[in-house]
């Protein structure tokens, strides 16, 4: 089959989650400027065919009647089965099968060669249609206990991000589903488009797959006014430094058990882990908008060494700095 960039199909269904619906189109059917010669033709494909509208839900609320939305497919499923790339969203029942022409027309998809994605309980659907047999996928982690009870057939992972076997592609949670579509992008057209894309969304171009669904990232600033703003000012302003915990409690004028205190109450955080992660977040910094030696980056971020940052990208984000720097630096990821 033709791919690049090809036909994109995304499955309407009843109950379906809106904001994932969104994404599938934010990423595959709106193209930026540069790259709108040769972009993806996108279908939003549902039962009863074009200019049928499907109710949607609202992604908080499985059951607020207030909270549904209505989508007007462009496409049936006839349309679907020949596209190149099938992207199911989120399904609004993880117990009960999906309609039977719908899990027909994935299958002779699928049996066509076309590439399959879900994005979170999306899943349950391509699971329901075979898809997923003898597979590792993965799911929402509060859904991963049911789609394993339901189909044993399939391996569920439920501590990583996202999945990618060449033909079938599944992913967590709604920033997962992100995730997966700027990986596609970056596949099939390079990091440049998927960058692009990402800038549009204010997302990060790159996660790992096997990333943990769940890390806990504390807040820049403090949740209430108390005073910990212009301590934080201090130390984002010294990240070279060899500042700790210490320093930072002789600045706030406070013992470092009461400074832990506050850090915990005002951003859900210890001060050491806050600190690891501003440290990250300007190596991040400087891997993306200058070429300063690897060994430079750990210093001027205040992570000591090479090997040192490298422990830490491995830790937080599945990558080396190295390739970090190549998926996020602009004038490496346009190569």
């Amino acid at each position: 089959m033709s791919r690049v960039p090809g036909t994109v199909a995304v499955l309407l269904l009843d109950r379906q989650a809106a904001i994932e619906v969104a994404i599938a189109c934010q990423a595959f059917g709106t193209p930026p400027e540069r790259h709108a010669a040769d972009w993806y033709d996108l279908r939003l494909c549902a039962i009863d065919g074009a200019g049928a509208v499907v109710g949607l839900r609202a992604w908080f609320d499985h059951h607020d009647p207030a909270g549904v939305f209505g989508s007007r497919a462009t496409h049936g499923l006839d349309d679907l089965v020949t596209a190149d790339t099938v992207v199911v969203p989120g399904t609004g029942d993880v117990h009960g099968d999906p309609p039977a022409a719908a899990l027909a027309a994935v299958r002779a998809a699928h049996a066509r060669g076309a590439r399959m994605v879900s994005l979170c309980s999306g899943a349950f659907v391509l699971a329901a249609a075979g898809v997923l047999d003898g597979r590792t996928a993965t799911c929402h982690w509060e859904h991963a206990a049911i789609l394993a009870g339901r189909f044993p057939a399939v391996t569920v992972d439920p501590n990583i991000l996202y999945t990618h076997d060449p033909d079938v592609l599944t992913s967590a949670g709604l920033m997962a589903g992100i995730d997966l579509c700027l990986h596609l992008l970056r596949e099939d057209l390079g990091a440049g488009a998927a960058n692009a894309v990402a800038r549009r969304m204010i997302m990060p171009p790159h996660r790992a797959g096997g990333q943990a669904q769940y890390r806990e990232l504390p807040m820049s600033l403090p949740r209430s006014g108390s005073g910990l703003g212009e301590v934080l000012d201090w130390v984002t302003a010294r990240l070279d430094q060899p500042i700790g915990v210490g320093d930072i409690a002789a600045r706030a004028g406070v013992s470092v058990r009461t400074l832990i205190r506050r850090f915990q109450a005002e951003l859900g955080s210890t001060p050491g882990r806050w600190l690891i992660v501003q440290r990250l977040a300007r190596a991040c910094e400087l891997l993306e908008s200058t070429e300063l030696p690897i060994d430079l980056v750990a210093a001027q971020s205040g992570l000591g060494s090479a090997p040192n940052l490298r422990v830490h990208f491995a830790r937080e984000f599945g990558l080396s700095p190295t390739q970090y720097r190549r998926g996020y630096h602009p004038s490496l990821a346009a190569r």
